[in-house]
């Protein structure tokens, strides 16, 4: 058990000082098999690489479509187009609840969310400015769109951290609809009333937006300068549309499902058509890099299972008091935050803890669905400052941690924190 304490203690230290975890991760692997015991070698190129090899081969697909997908949305200037669209029809009055939508709207149709930040940062810059914002409250506008509800709580959400819960569960992306209905409610509205009320604040104090440094500002000119030829967005809403249906209504693997969104993007995009090999093979790269990120962390959860006293932690974890639900919420919340990642940390748990879950659900007479919303919903409430996709966010804005991430705090681990204890009660009283 100190074994895994100190593995786990280092991950999270040196994740957060920006130690890739590629290689953080089978060397931490390393540390853990050492101090208990284990053939250093023999447990990566088996049990580390085993649990690597079978979470790349179930999930690269989808990865690699769901990267593709939204680089093809982003290049064709749909992604842009349809955030343009609700932003407008919201108003520039309502600047933040505009960015929300849009955010949201993209995430749910199933572009990834550092697609969505690309896309929707220069519009967000542009409507802060019109409405006289303080640009610190564009990151938690972003992640409250596109990191929160529509990637975790959301039934029917194409997002991976909706869709790794069901190899364990046996479930559907719709599963428990009203918890995950709830959970969104509160992240949504509590996010966007704080944000509300922080716009406020800083207004009262004489804070408002202020030029960002000169690169900003050239992306901002840039992307005014292609409005003009994005394309019209009720036809670029229509693949989000598309695959949502598809993957929920029609019960579609969401492989096809996201082949189709592809294809219909660039059937509606024919003057794009010398971009498209361009768009293909910049989101096979990066789905490369995203799914050996949560590989990586998902070898070090096999690791940890094979640790000879692996089951007295299991014990421990199953005997915390209450629902096994909230054992499951809590080793979730804690493992996505110490690796940085919401799909790595809850392929670590349920790795390692996912069959005994499953048999408690079962013994319990716990709805599956419920297990599945709440590892989900958990995964995405812990977004700690050495988080990956936060890192990227505050890169692309030019925002500091010390400006901003007080508020992503508020946004990102109490709001739907508190999403998660709601949905726990709602499963435990048998409403899911």
């Amino acid at each position: 058990m100190l074994g895994i304490l100190i593995g786990l203690v280092l991950l999270m230290v040196l994740a957060y000082f920006g130690w890739s975890i590629i290689w953080l991760a089978p060397l931490i692997a390393g540390v853990v098999a050492f101090l208990n015991g284990m053939n250093i070698l023999d447990t990566y190129t088996g049990e580390y690489m085993q649990g690597f090899v079978d979470f790349t081969k179930a999930w690269f697909p989808v990865f690699m479509l769901g990267a593709i997908f939204g680089k093809v949305m982003d290049d064709t200037g749909a992604a842009k187009s349809v955030a343009m669209w609700i932003t407008k029809v919201i108003g520039k009055k309502r600047a933040i609840l505009g960015v929300l939508i849009a955010s949201a709207v993209l995430t749910y149709g199933g572009v990834s969310l550092f697609v969505v930040v690309f896309a929707v940062y220069p519009i967000t810059l542009a409507l802060f400015k019109e409405a006289n914002i303080s640009r610190t409250l564009i990151p938690p506008t972003l992640v409250l769109g596109a990191f929160t509800f529509t990637m975790t709580a959301v039934p029917g959400s194409p997002q991976i951290q909706n869709l790794i819960p069901m190899n364990y569960f046996k479930t559907t992306p719709m599963a428990a609809p009203i918890i995950g209905i709830v959970a969104s409610l509160i992240m949504a509205l509590g996010g966007y009333f704080y944000l509300a009320y922080r716009q406020k604040k800083l207004e009262e104090q004489g804070i408002g937006y202020v030029e960002p440094e000169e690169k900003a500002e050239n992306e901002e000119k840039d992307t005014e300068e292609k409005e003009v030829s994005t394309p019209n967005p009720f036809l670029s809403f229509l693949p989000l549309i598309v695959i949502v249906i598809l993957l929920n209504a029609f019960h579609i693997d969401i492989i096809i499902s996201m082949i189709v969104g592809i294809l219909l993007t660039m059937i509606l995009n024919p003057k794009k058509v010398k971009g498209f090999l361009g768009s293909i093979n910049a989101g096979a790269k990066g789905a490369v890099v995203a799914i050996i990120n949560t590989a990586a962390a998902v070898g070090f959860g096999a690791v940890v299972k094979a640790v000879p006293d692996f089951s007295k932690i299991t014990d421990m974890l199953m005997g915390i008091k209450g629902s096994p639900l909230i054992s499951e919420a809590l080793t979730t919340q804690l493992m996505a935050g110490v690796t940085g990642s919401a799909s790595g940390g809850m392929g670590i748990v349920l790795e390692a803890l996912g069959s005994q879950y499953y048999d408690l659900a079962i013994a319990s007479g716990i709805n599956l669905e419920a297990f599945h919303r709440i590892a989900s919903v958990a995964s995405g409430a812990l977004i700690l400052p050495h988080n990956g996709a936060l890192l990227t966010l505050l890169a692309v804005t030019g925002i500091t941690h010390k400006e901003s991430y007080k508020d992503v705090f508020v946004i990102g681990v109490i709001i739907p924190t508190i999403a998660t204890v709601v949905g726990i009660v709602l499963a435990t009283i048998g409403i899911i």
